[in-house]
């Protein structure tokens, strides 16, 4: 199986060009690709395959072998990997995920490759159903909820995959590992959910760490930087341009009040391309 390593702000998968290599099994290849002692090392497996509505059809696979509906780090690089190899030598690109066609806008370096792009991630979902989460109201803003033992106060936004946006004085001083599945499995998220915890530097600037639903710590999540800027202003948190810090890099967000819209706008990288010698 030939693959290519690309990582958007360290946000990494391993990605394969379904226009010439077909992945039988794309859940396990995906569990087993991403270990990072004996194996590639990614948080999953991005397909980029034809499709009929759009450039480019993207799949994308934890390293738990579940699939997800989107991903905002990984959208940035499928479209990056469909210009600069030619399967899309278009600009804009639209792409198509299990949360609807994404429109991006890339920027080109001098070499002609593409730099960094900005994904249009279409509206936040706000309703509980949207989530999903077994909570009555309209919306989840500032909602108690206990897990292991304690009490936080979380706000909770759909960009496609479920997101709990929870509000700290000290991102950094956080035990992820020992905090993050707990919320994550709780029995209110029949799905699961992606786990965010902000500090708030100003009205247009914070830093969020993440614990990734069926991949734990990751270093960068797209959808959850756009998740964070809804609740940041649903909350009066921030503003609806904010630059978000993660910790593999920044990204800026910009909920559109003409529109509705969420813009996220940050770099792709391509890293290295080599071949698999698992089952294809």
């Amino acid at each position: 199986m030939k693959f290519t390593k690309m990582h958007g702000i360290g946000n990494d998968y391993v990605y394969v060009n379904g226009f010439e290599t077909n992945v039988e099994d794309p859940s396990a290849t995906a569990i087993a690709v991403s270990d990072r002692h004996f194996a590639i090392g990614s948080d999953g497996l991005i397909l980029i395959l034809p499709s009929e509505t759009a450039d480019v059809t993207m799949r994308m696979f934890n390293a738990d072998g579940s699939e997800g509906r989107m991903c905002g780090n990984g959208i940035r690089c499928v479209a990056k990997y469909a210009y600069d190899h030619g399967l899309a030598k278009v600009n804009p690109i639209r792409v198509e995920t299990l949360s609807g066609i994404k429109t991006i806008q890339l920027t080109l370096a001098e070499d002609g490759t593409v730099d960094t792009a900005c994904v249009d991630m279409g509206e936040p979902g706000l309703a509980p159903a949207d989530i999903p989460a077994t909570l009555e109201g309209e919306t989840i803003i500032n909602v108690p909820l206990e897990a292991d033992g304690r009490t936080w106060d979380m706000t909770c936004v759909s960009m496609g995959n479920p997101h709990a946006v929870i509000y700290v004085d000290d991102v950094a001083a956080l035990d992820l590992e020992a905090i993050g599945p707990g919320i994550e499995t709780h029995a209110v998220f029949p799905e699961a959910i992606n786990v965010h915890f902000v500090q708030v530097h100003s009205a247009d600037e914070v830093t969020m760490r993440t614990w990734e639903r069926g991949s734990g710590i990751t270093q960068a999540c797209g959808t959850g930087a756009s998740a964070v800027c809804v609740a940041g202003v649903l909350t009066g948190n921030n503003a609806r341009q904010t630059l978000v810090h993660l910790p593999g890099g920044d990204l800026t967000i910009t909920w559109k009040q003409d529109d509705n819209h969420v813009l996220m706008d940050g770099p792709a990288t391509e890293v290295y391309s080599g071949e698999w010698p698992g089952k294809e």
